[in-house]
Protein backbone atom coordinates (compact mmCIF):
# COMPACT_ATOMS: atom_id res chain seq x y z
CA UNK A 1 0.00 0.00 0.00
CA UNK A 2 2.70 2.47 0.73
CA UNK A 3 4.58 2.06 -2.12
CA UNK A 4 1.12 2.76 -4.27
CA UNK A 5 0.61 5.64 -2.25
CA UNK A 6 4.33 6.36 -3.21
CA UNK A 7 3.61 6.13 -7.19
CA UNK A 8 0.70 8.47 -6.88
CA UNK A 9 2.30 10.62 -5.32
CA UNK A 10 5.03 10.61 -7.69
CA UNK A 11 2.64 10.05 -10.77
CA UNK A 12 0.73 13.12 -9.73
CA UNK A 13 3.86 15.04 -9.04
CA UNK A 14 4.58 14.51 -12.76
CA UNK A 15 1.57 15.20 -13.87
CA UNK A 16 2.14 18.64 -12.23
CA UNK A 17 5.07 19.23 -13.59
CA UNK A 18 3.88 18.26 -17.19
CA UNK A 19 0.99 20.60 -16.91
CA UNK A 20 3.15 23.82 -15.17
CA UNK A 21 5.45 23.01 -17.95
CA UNK A 22 2.82 23.16 -20.88
CA UNK A 23 1.63 26.07 -19.55
CA UNK A 24 4.90 28.11 -19.99
CA UNK A 25 5.48 31.22 -22.50
CA UNK A 26 8.11 30.64 -25.19
CA UNK A 27 10.15 33.26 -25.99
CA UNK A 28 9.17 36.61 -26.25
CA UNK A 29 9.35 38.09 -29.73
CA UNK A 30 9.78 41.49 -31.23
CA UNK A 31 9.70 42.33 -35.08
CA UNK A 32 11.46 45.81 -35.08
CA UNK A 33 11.76 45.97 -38.63
CA UNK A 34 10.33 46.28 -41.26
CA UNK A 35 6.94 47.27 -40.00
CA UNK A 36 5.22 48.32 -43.02
CA UNK A 37 7.13 48.30 -46.06
CA UNK A 38 10.29 46.89 -47.95
CA UNK A 39 12.14 48.43 -50.66
CA UNK A 40 14.95 47.37 -52.70
CA UNK A 41 17.24 47.11 -49.68
CA UNK A 42 15.86 46.74 -46.32
CA UNK A 43 17.01 45.78 -42.80
CA UNK A 44 14.91 42.68 -40.30
CA UNK A 45 15.49 43.63 -37.09
CA UNK A 46 14.37 41.58 -34.34
CA UNK A 47 14.61 40.71 -30.15
CA UNK A 48 14.18 37.81 -28.98
CA UNK A 49 14.29 37.49 -25.49
CA UNK A 50 13.83 33.81 -23.27
CA UNK A 51 15.06 32.84 -19.61
CA UNK A 52 18.65 32.10 -19.47
CA UNK A 53 19.12 32.75 -23.34
CA UNK A 54 18.21 28.87 -24.04
CA UNK A 55 16.73 28.49 -27.83
CA UNK A 56 16.46 24.89 -29.59
CA UNK A 57 15.57 26.88 -32.64
CA UNK A 58 14.78 30.29 -34.15
CA UNK A 59 13.43 31.13 -37.85
CA UNK A 60 12.76 34.37 -39.89
CA UNK A 61 11.66 34.63 -42.87
CA UNK A 62 9.50 36.08 -45.49
CA UNK A 63 5.89 34.55 -46.87
CA UNK A 64 4.70 35.61 -50.19
CA UNK A 65 2.70 34.31 -52.75
CA UNK A 66 3.42 30.14 -51.23
CA UNK A 67 7.44 30.98 -51.03
CA UNK A 68 9.31 30.86 -47.37
CA UNK A 69 12.39 33.28 -48.15
CA UNK A 70 14.90 32.82 -45.08
CA UNK A 71 16.21 35.64 -43.62
CA UNK A 72 17.59 34.19 -40.43
CA UNK A 73 17.84 31.04 -38.56
CA UNK A 74 20.06 29.73 -36.15
CA UNK A 75 21.30 26.52 -38.30
CA UNK A 76 22.89 28.97 -40.24
CA UNK A 77 23.80 32.16 -38.04
CA UNK A 78 26.27 33.70 -41.03
CA UNK A 79 23.34 34.60 -42.91
CA UNK A 80 22.89 38.27 -40.39
CA UNK A 81 24.19 39.62 -36.88
CA UNK A 82 23.15 38.83 -33.44
CA UNK A 83 23.87 40.54 -30.52
CA UNK A 84 23.33 40.86 -26.64
CA UNK A 85 20.68 43.01 -25.88
CA UNK A 86 20.53 42.14 -22.04
CA UNK A 87 21.11 38.99 -20.17
CA UNK A 88 18.64 37.19 -21.05
CA UNK A 89 18.12 38.64 -24.80
CA UNK A 90 19.44 38.61 -28.37
CA UNK A 91 18.87 41.16 -30.92
CA UNK A 92 18.85 39.65 -34.83
CA UNK A 93 20.06 41.31 -37.95
CA UNK A 94 20.06 40.88 -41.40
CA UNK A 95 20.01 43.23 -44.35
CA UNK A 96 18.56 41.88 -47.44
CA UNK A 97 17.63 43.06 -51.14
CA UNK A 98 17.17 42.09 -54.47
CA UNK A 99 20.30 40.35 -54.80
CA UNK A 100 20.22 38.13 -51.97
CA UNK A 101 16.42 37.62 -52.54
CA UNK A 102 16.01 37.70 -56.24
CA UNK A 103 12.72 35.89 -56.10
CA UNK A 104 11.07 38.86 -53.93
CA UNK A 105 8.57 40.48 -56.03
CA UNK A 106 6.49 43.84 -55.44
CA UNK A 107 2.92 43.12 -53.58
CA UNK A 108 1.80 42.12 -50.22
CA UNK A 109 4.15 39.88 -48.05
CA UNK A 110 4.57 39.18 -44.26
CA UNK A 111 7.53 38.69 -41.97
CA UNK A 112 7.25 35.97 -40.00
CA UNK A 113 9.46 35.26 -37.18
CA UNK A 114 9.23 31.71 -34.47
CA UNK A 115 11.31 30.72 -31.73
CA UNK A 116 11.57 27.83 -29.29
CA UNK A 117 12.93 27.27 -25.93
CA UNK A 118 13.32 24.11 -23.75
CA UNK A 119 11.73 23.41 -20.62
CA UNK A 120 11.30 20.97 -18.40
CA UNK A 121 15.06 20.12 -18.12
CA UNK A 122 14.85 19.75 -22.25
CA UNK A 123 12.02 17.30 -22.11
CA UNK A 124 9.51 19.06 -23.72
CA UNK A 125 9.85 22.40 -25.81
CA UNK A 126 7.72 25.65 -26.02
CA UNK A 127 7.13 27.77 -28.89
CA UNK A 128 6.50 31.21 -30.02
CA UNK A 129 5.58 32.75 -33.27
CA UNK A 130 5.07 36.70 -34.78
CA UNK A 131 4.32 38.22 -37.40
CA UNK A 132 3.82 41.45 -39.61
CA UNK A 133 2.17 42.14 -42.89
CA UNK A 134 4.21 44.12 -44.72
CA UNK A 135 3.87 45.64 -49.03
CA UNK A 136 6.90 45.21 -51.25
CA UNK A 137 8.01 48.08 -52.69
CA UNK A 138 10.72 47.58 -55.69
CA UNK A 139 10.26 50.61 -57.77
CA UNK A 140 11.83 54.08 -57.17
CA UNK A 141 9.60 56.93 -56.66
CA UNK A 142 8.64 58.80 -59.93
CA UNK A 143 9.53 62.73 -60.45
CA UNK A 144 8.08 64.42 -63.12
CA UNK A 145 8.97 68.49 -63.53
CA UNK A 146 5.57 70.51 -64.53
CA UNK A 147 6.72 74.37 -64.31
CA UNK A 148 9.52 76.35 -66.64
CA UNK A 149 12.05 78.54 -66.34
CA UNK A 150 13.75 78.42 -63.17
CA UNK A 151 16.04 81.54 -62.88
CA UNK A 152 17.65 81.93 -58.97
CA UNK A 153 19.46 84.72 -58.12
CA UNK A 154 22.27 84.48 -55.14
CA UNK A 155 20.54 84.37 -51.99
CA UNK A 156 17.32 84.56 -53.38
CA UNK A 157 14.53 82.18 -53.74
CA UNK A 158 12.47 80.47 -56.65
CA UNK A 159 9.31 77.64 -57.27
CA UNK A 160 9.22 74.57 -59.11
CA UNK A 161 6.03 72.60 -59.61
CA UNK A 162 6.19 68.62 -60.28
CA UNK A 163 4.44 65.46 -59.94
CA UNK A 164 5.82 62.52 -57.37
CA UNK A 165 4.57 58.96 -57.55
CA UNK A 166 3.64 57.20 -55.51
CA UNK A 167 1.87 60.49 -53.55
CA UNK A 168 2.90 59.60 -50.26
CA UNK A 169 6.60 59.73 -50.99
CA UNK A 170 8.55 62.75 -48.84
CA UNK A 171 9.99 65.06 -51.67
CA UNK A 172 11.20 68.10 -52.45
CA UNK A 173 14.12 69.81 -53.69
CA UNK A 174 18.10 69.72 -52.65
CA UNK A 175 20.24 72.51 -53.46
CA UNK A 176 23.39 71.40 -52.12
CA UNK A 177 23.06 70.15 -48.46
CA UNK A 178 20.26 71.83 -47.97
CA UNK A 179 16.70 70.07 -48.55
CA UNK A 180 13.34 72.12 -49.14
CA UNK A 181 10.53 70.24 -49.21
CA UNK A 182 7.57 70.02 -51.68
CA UNK A 183 3.79 70.53 -50.49
CA UNK A 184 0.63 68.62 -52.30
CA UNK A 185 -1.38 71.26 -54.12
CA UNK A 186 -4.73 70.45 -56.02
CA UNK A 187 -5.26 70.79 -59.91
CA UNK A 188 -8.26 70.92 -61.69
CA UNK A 189 -8.21 67.80 -61.61
CA UNK A 190 -9.22 66.56 -57.93
CA UNK A 191 -8.64 63.18 -58.14
CA UNK A 192 -4.65 63.74 -58.94
CA UNK A 193 -2.59 63.68 -55.61
CA UNK A 194 0.88 63.80 -57.09
CA UNK A 195 1.19 67.34 -57.66
CA UNK A 196 3.56 69.10 -55.47
CA UNK A 197 5.16 72.63 -55.58
CA UNK A 198 8.39 73.60 -53.46
CA UNK A 199 10.15 76.96 -52.78
CA UNK A 200 13.85 76.58 -52.93
CA UNK A 201 16.66 78.97 -52.40
CA UNK A 202 20.65 79.27 -53.46
CA UNK A 203 21.89 80.45 -49.89
CA UNK A 204 23.75 83.49 -49.75
CA UNK A 205 26.86 81.65 -48.76
CA UNK A 206 26.77 78.73 -51.43
CA UNK A 207 28.38 78.46 -54.62
CA UNK A 208 26.64 79.51 -57.76
CA UNK A 209 27.69 75.66 -59.05
CA UNK A 210 25.80 74.46 -56.10
CA UNK A 211 23.50 71.47 -57.17
CA UNK A 212 19.92 71.48 -57.43
CA UNK A 213 17.83 68.62 -58.31
CA UNK A 214 14.34 67.09 -56.83
CA UNK A 215 14.76 64.48 -54.36
CA UNK A 216 12.29 61.40 -53.57
CA UNK A 217 12.36 59.24 -51.05
CA UNK A 218 9.08 56.63 -50.45
CA UNK A 219 8.38 54.21 -47.24
CA UNK A 220 9.97 51.54 -48.04
CA UNK A 221 13.24 53.50 -48.84
CA UNK A 222 13.73 53.39 -52.09
CA UNK A 223 14.86 56.92 -53.46
CA UNK A 224 15.08 58.79 -57.14
CA UNK A 225 16.65 62.13 -58.06
CA UNK A 226 15.62 64.35 -61.21
CA UNK A 227 17.18 67.47 -62.97
CA UNK A 228 15.28 69.92 -64.11
CA UNK A 229 15.95 73.37 -65.86
CA UNK A 230 17.39 76.13 -64.06
CA UNK A 231 20.02 78.60 -63.84
CA UNK A 232 22.25 81.06 -61.51
CA UNK A 233 22.65 84.28 -61.07
CA UNK A 234 25.24 86.22 -59.35
CA UNK A 235 24.40 89.08 -56.65
CA UNK A 236 27.05 91.47 -55.46
CA UNK A 237 26.56 91.27 -51.43
CA UNK A 238 28.28 94.99 -49.97
CA UNK A 239 31.02 95.39 -47.56
CA UNK A 240 30.98 97.69 -44.81
CA UNK A 241 32.87 98.95 -41.75
CA UNK A 242 30.71 99.49 -38.39
CA UNK A 243 32.98 101.38 -36.01
CA UNK A 244 32.10 101.10 -31.87
CA UNK A 245 31.84 103.21 -29.55
CA UNK A 246 32.30 103.12 -25.39
CA UNK A 247 28.45 104.84 -25.27
CA UNK A 248 26.80 101.89 -27.65
CA UNK A 249 28.99 99.72 -25.35
CA UNK A 250 27.41 100.73 -22.28
CA UNK A 251 23.72 101.01 -23.88
CA UNK A 252 23.92 98.03 -25.73
CA UNK A 253 25.21 94.88 -23.58
CA UNK A 254 23.82 95.71 -20.27
CA UNK A 255 20.76 95.54 -21.33
CA UNK A 256 20.77 92.03 -23.50
CA UNK A 257 22.93 90.55 -20.21
CA UNK A 258 20.08 91.56 -18.47
CA UNK A 259 17.33 89.38 -20.50
CA UNK A 260 19.68 86.87 -21.86
CA UNK A 261 19.62 83.40 -19.52
CA UNK A 262 22.69 82.68 -21.03
CA UNK A 263 24.12 85.52 -19.21
CA UNK A 264 22.57 85.62 -16.42
CA UNK A 265 25.95 84.76 -14.02
CA UNK A 266 27.16 88.66 -15.29
CA UNK A 267 26.96 91.58 -12.89
CA UNK A 268 27.31 94.11 -13.98
CA UNK A 269 27.82 97.77 -13.01
CA UNK A 270 29.20 101.08 -13.38
CA UNK A 271 32.07 100.20 -12.50
CA UNK A 272 32.63 97.82 -14.90
CA UNK A 273 35.63 97.31 -17.24
CA UNK A 274 35.09 98.49 -20.68
CA UNK A 275 37.60 95.27 -21.72
CA UNK A 276 34.66 92.99 -20.06
CA UNK A 277 32.33 95.03 -21.78
CA UNK A 278 33.65 94.48 -25.56
CA UNK A 279 34.19 90.62 -24.50
CA UNK A 280 30.63 90.38 -23.68
CA UNK A 281 29.47 92.31 -26.96
CA UNK A 282 31.94 89.60 -28.87
CA UNK A 283 30.04 86.96 -27.09
CA UNK A 284 26.45 88.24 -28.06
CA UNK A 285 27.68 89.54 -31.19
CA UNK A 286 29.13 86.07 -32.62
CA UNK A 287 27.91 82.98 -30.71
CA UNK A 288 24.53 84.65 -29.37
CA UNK A 289 23.72 85.47 -32.61
CA UNK A 290 24.31 82.10 -34.05
CA UNK A 291 22.71 80.71 -31.11
CA UNK A 292 19.47 83.17 -31.88
CA UNK A 293 18.95 82.40 -35.88
CA UNK A 294 19.61 78.54 -34.82
CA UNK A 295 16.44 79.22 -32.63
CA UNK A 296 14.45 81.15 -35.41
CA UNK A 297 15.69 78.25 -37.79
CA UNK A 298 13.74 75.42 -35.64
CA UNK A 299 10.28 77.18 -36.42
CA UNK A 300 10.89 76.14 -39.70
CA UNK A 301 9.05 72.41 -38.72
CA UNK A 302 5.99 74.77 -37.62
CA UNK A 303 5.38 76.05 -41.05
CA UNK A 304 1.62 75.62 -41.97
CA UNK A 305 1.25 72.82 -44.91
CA UNK A 306 -0.55 75.39 -47.33
CA UNK A 307 0.33 79.06 -48.47
CA UNK A 308 -1.52 81.68 -46.22
CA UNK A 309 -0.49 84.36 -48.71
CA UNK A 310 -2.00 85.93 -51.82
CA UNK A 311 -0.64 89.38 -52.45
CA UNK A 312 3.25 90.66 -52.69
CA UNK A 313 4.63 91.21 -49.07
CA UNK A 314 4.89 94.39 -48.12
CA UNK A 315 7.81 96.96 -46.73
CA UNK A 316 7.86 98.96 -43.76
CA UNK A 317 5.67 102.14 -44.59
CA UNK A 318 8.16 104.96 -45.72
CA UNK A 319 10.74 103.28 -45.16
CA UNK A 320 14.78 104.02 -46.05
CA UNK A 321 17.36 100.98 -46.18
CA UNK A 322 20.23 101.41 -44.07
CA UNK A 323 21.51 98.00 -44.17
CA UNK A 324 20.98 95.15 -47.13
CA UNK A 325 20.66 91.22 -47.29
CA UNK A 326 23.53 89.29 -46.73
CA UNK A 327 26.14 92.75 -46.65
CA UNK A 328 29.44 91.69 -45.06
CA UNK A 329 30.43 93.57 -41.57
CA UNK A 330 33.94 94.66 -40.01
CA UNK A 331 33.74 96.13 -36.94
CA UNK A 332 36.02 98.40 -35.36
CA UNK A 333 36.64 99.33 -31.95
CA UNK A 334 39.29 101.61 -31.09
CA UNK A 335 40.66 101.71 -34.44
CA UNK A 336 40.99 98.11 -34.56
CA UNK A 337 39.16 95.58 -36.57
CA UNK A 338 37.33 92.87 -33.63
CA UNK A 339 34.60 91.07 -35.20
CA UNK A 340 33.12 90.61 -38.54
CA UNK A 341 29.31 89.12 -39.56
CA UNK A 342 27.37 88.55 -42.26
CA UNK A 343 23.50 90.98 -41.87
CA UNK A 344 20.88 88.60 -42.87
CA UNK A 345 17.98 90.96 -43.11
CA UNK A 346 17.19 94.87 -44.10
CA UNK A 347 17.32 97.20 -41.44
CA UNK A 348 14.22 99.53 -42.34
CA UNK A 349 14.35 103.07 -40.74
CA UNK A 350 11.54 105.23 -40.54
CA UNK A 351 10.19 107.49 -37.85
CA UNK A 352 11.02 106.60 -34.17
CA UNK A 353 8.80 104.10 -32.67
CA UNK A 354 7.14 103.76 -36.20
CA UNK A 355 4.01 101.32 -36.65
CA UNK A 356 5.64 97.54 -37.99
CA UNK A 357 2.96 95.91 -40.01
CA UNK A 358 2.49 92.01 -40.96
CA UNK A 359 4.30 91.71 -44.37
CA UNK A 360 1.61 89.44 -45.02
CA UNK A 361 -1.10 87.43 -43.93
CA UNK A 362 0.28 84.57 -41.71
CA UNK A 363 0.17 83.04 -38.30
CA UNK A 364 2.53 84.75 -35.27
CA UNK A 365 4.66 81.75 -34.18
CA UNK A 366 6.95 83.86 -31.68
CA UNK A 367 6.26 87.01 -29.85
CA UNK A 368 8.66 87.83 -27.51
CA UNK A 369 11.86 88.96 -26.76
CA UNK A 370 15.23 87.19 -28.31
CA UNK A 371 18.70 88.00 -27.95
CA UNK A 372 20.43 90.04 -30.70
CA UNK A 373 16.92 90.30 -31.86
CA UNK A 374 15.28 92.39 -28.97
CA UNK A 375 11.68 92.59 -29.08
CA UNK A 376 10.69 89.85 -31.90
CA UNK A 377 7.74 88.68 -33.67
CA UNK A 378 8.01 85.84 -36.23
CA UNK A 379 5.45 84.73 -38.89
CA UNK A 380 4.70 82.06 -40.48
CA UNK A 381 3.08 82.44 -44.04
CA UNK A 382 3.30 78.64 -45.41
CA UNK A 383 4.99 76.05 -47.18
CA UNK A 384 8.40 77.04 -44.96
CA UNK A 385 8.68 80.84 -45.51
CA UNK A 386 8.45 82.78 -42.75
CA UNK A 387 8.91 86.75 -41.89
CA UNK A 388 11.05 87.82 -38.87
CA UNK A 389 10.46 91.50 -37.11
CA UNK A 390 13.29 92.56 -35.08
CA UNK A 391 14.23 95.77 -31.80
CA UNK A 392 10.75 96.25 -31.59
CA UNK A 393 9.97 98.59 -28.89
CA UNK A 394 6.71 97.10 -28.49
CA UNK A 395 4.58 93.49 -29.35
CA UNK A 396 0.87 93.99 -30.19
CA UNK A 397 0.15 90.14 -31.25
CA UNK A 398 0.08 86.92 -29.93
CA UNK A 399 1.27 83.92 -30.53
CA UNK A 400 -1.23 81.69 -32.42
CA UNK A 401 -2.73 84.60 -33.77
CA UNK A 402 -4.28 84.96 -37.53
CA UNK A 403 -2.93 87.80 -38.89
CA UNK A 404 -3.19 89.79 -42.01
CA UNK A 405 -1.56 91.48 -44.51
CA UNK A 406 -0.69 94.90 -43.20
CA UNK A 407 -2.17 94.55 -39.45
CA UNK A 408 0.24 96.13 -37.08
CA UNK A 409 2.28 93.64 -35.23
CA UNK A 410 3.96 96.35 -32.90
CA UNK A 411 6.14 99.40 -33.21
CA UNK A 412 9.72 100.05 -34.24
CA UNK A 413 12.59 100.75 -31.50
CA UNK A 414 16.26 99.69 -30.40
CA UNK A 415 16.01 96.45 -28.31
CA UNK A 416 18.47 93.86 -28.69
CA UNK A 417 21.60 94.64 -30.56
CA UNK A 418 20.50 98.10 -32.16
CA UNK A 419 22.19 101.47 -32.36
CA UNK A 420 19.05 103.24 -33.22
CA UNK A 421 15.46 102.82 -34.25
CA UNK A 422 14.35 100.76 -36.89
CA UNK A 423 13.20 97.41 -38.09
CA UNK A 424 15.33 94.70 -38.91
CA UNK A 425 13.40 92.93 -41.16
CA UNK A 426 14.47 89.31 -42.64
CA UNK A 427 12.61 86.55 -44.86
CA UNK A 428 13.47 82.79 -44.51
CA UNK A 429 12.65 79.90 -46.44
CA UNK A 430 12.36 76.55 -44.66
CA UNK A 431 14.71 78.53 -41.63
CA UNK A 432 17.16 79.97 -44.28
CA UNK A 433 17.53 83.76 -44.31
CA UNK A 434 16.83 84.39 -48.07
CA UNK A 435 16.43 88.23 -50.10
CA UNK A 436 12.79 90.12 -48.72
CA UNK A 437 13.68 92.37 -51.89
CA UNK A 438 12.09 89.48 -54.58
CA UNK A 439 9.11 88.78 -52.01
CA UNK A 440 8.35 93.03 -52.10
CA UNK A 441 8.29 92.39 -55.98
CA UNK A 442 4.64 92.26 -57.54
CA UNK A 443 6.32 91.36 -60.96
CA UNK A 444 8.75 89.08 -59.45
CA UNK A 445 5.41 87.31 -57.44
CA UNK A 446 3.66 87.37 -60.84
CA UNK A 447 6.51 85.76 -62.90
CA UNK A 448 8.16 83.02 -60.42
CA UNK A 449 5.09 82.08 -58.55
CA UNK A 450 1.69 83.23 -60.41
CA UNK A 451 2.31 82.23 -63.33
CA UNK A 452 3.62 79.09 -62.77
CA UNK A 453 0.46 78.10 -60.86
CA UNK A 454 -1.78 78.65 -63.65
CA UNK A 455 0.18 76.96 -66.13
CA UNK A 456 -0.08 74.05 -63.88
CA UNK A 457 -4.10 74.23 -63.77
CA UNK A 458 -3.30 74.75 -60.21
CA UNK A 459 -6.71 75.73 -58.50
CA UNK A 460 -6.09 76.03 -54.71
CA UNK A 461 -3.34 74.99 -52.46
CA UNK A 462 -4.71 72.44 -50.10
CA UNK A 463 -3.70 72.46 -46.33
CA UNK A 464 -2.67 68.89 -46.48
CA UNK A 465 0.31 67.74 -43.69
CA UNK A 466 1.94 65.26 -45.54
CA UNK A 467 4.51 65.50 -47.91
Amino acid sequence: MRFFIVGVILLTATGATLFVAGRASGPDLHILTPTRFVGRSAVFEATVSTPDGNLTSLEGFIEQGGNQLPLYSLSRPLEGQVQQDGADRIRVTRRFDRTSHPELVAGDARIILSATRPVLFGFREVSTVAAVDIEVRLDPPRLEVESTFHYVNHGGSELVIYRVSPPDAESGVRVGNQFYPGYPVASNDATDETLRMAFFALLYDQDLGTPVELYAKDLAGNETSASFDHRMFPKPFRRSRITLNERFLQTVVPAIVGQVPDLADEELTASTSLSELTDLYLFINGTLRQRNRDYVASFAEASSAHRQWQEPFLQLANSQVESGFADHRTYVYQGTEIDQQVHLGFDLASTANAPVSAANTGTVLYADYLGIYGNCVLVDHGMGLQSLYAHLSSITVSVGEQITRGQQLGNSGSTGLAGGDHLHFALLLQGHPVTPIEWWDEHWIEDRIERKLRQASISQITDVSTR
